[in-house]
């Protein structure tokens, strides 16, 4: 009976302190062991059951690779045309241990990686012009030419570092900084370049403009053309129609000259005849409206009615 006592003791403490003293590590994690808030021991990296103290505590911390989100700024370039830069860099945990005295947290982590990388990224703007910034290379683009002043758009100049080479110079400049922190600079890109709304209202006109003086310059060539083209049509359909009265005119000819012949051989042949049908001809087309004609009766004109018998 003397060891039921410590017995039960013995149990109470391990219902109690049991569960604490172990845990559990998961593969994309690492653990910081505390002992009243100071770290302890090195930083435990291999997945699987753990032993601890129950009086210490186990601090967790990803080992994967974490997203950071930076806010637009609106930053001058070296050529004093102001943008909206947005930026966004992945970045992982390497030393829990100086992660957990540096920055304690996540959160933490988020703002010192605000201040950090923007303000390179303020600095690297700041310190090129806006060409570096929206290109990689001087690989060849269509490029449009203004044919009104022979202007070439600003982005055919030519590039001497590029956007690619620019981002990783923010990452080189920041990665020191951050190492302090126990914290690895994986990689930093730009999500979107724009102007401000100013700028890019200024520059939107100056585009319509240039459009506008572009499409009046077409405009008055399309003119110059369909004038151009109608002088020509204009020109054939004379000659056409020249061509045509001449021919018409010759076919028109060698008919009358052909009706002619076959008038004259048939007024040869009965000249009555021919006299008395052209006359009913010309009765036949006399006006039909009333008109009052001074005839006398002896003119030709009665020489077939005198004779014609009721």
């Amino acid at each position: 009976m003397k060891f039921t006592l410590p017995l039960g003791i013995l149990i109470l403490l391990v219902l109690l302190f049991g569960g604490r003293s172990y845990y559990t590590v998961d593969e994309t994690e690492q653990v910081v062991i505390t002992q009243f808030g100071a770290p302890v021991g090195e930083t435990v990296t291999e997945a699987g059951l753990h032993f601890k103290w129950p009086w210490r505590k186990a601090n967790f911390f990803p080992k994967n690779i974490l997203e950071w989100d930076g806010d637009p700024s609106q930053i001058p370039t070296r050529d004093k045309t102001f943008i909206w830069v947005d930026v966004f860099a992945r970045w992982r945990i390497v030393d829990a241990l100086q992660f957990f005295e540096k920055v304690n947290n996540e959160v933490v982590a988020q703002s010192q990686l605000d201040s950090i990388l923007n303000a390179a990224t303020r600095n690297m703007v700041q310190s090129h012009h806006l060409i570096e910034l929206v290109r990689n290379s001087n690989r060849k683009m269509d490029v449009m030419t203004s044919p009104i002043e022979g202007r070439v758009d600003p982005v055919a100049a030519k590039v001497e570092l590029g956007r690619e080479k620019l981002m990783r110079m923010v990452q080189e400049r920041a990665t020191p900084k951050l190492e302090e922190l126990g914290i690895q600079l994986v990689d930093v890109r730009v999500k979107r370049i724009n102007y401000i709304k100013d700028v890019q209202e200024r520059v939107f006109e100056r585009m319509i403009a240039e459009r506008k003086q572009i499409a009046e310059k077409f405009r008055s060539e399309g003119q110059g053309e369909r004038q151009k083209i109608e002088g020509r049509m204009e020109k054939e359909l004379k000659t056409i129609q020249a061509e045509a009265y001449r021919k018409s005119e010759e076919i028109k000819g060698k008919a009358d000259a052909t009706a002619a012949g076959i008038y004259a051989s048939a007024y040869g042949q009965d000249p009555e005849f021919y006299s008395l049908v052209k006359t009913l001809d010309l009765y036949k087309n006399l006006p039909k409206k009333q008109i009052e004609l001074v005839i006398s009766t002896d003119s030709e004109f009665f020489k077939y009615l005198k004779g014609a018998t009721p």
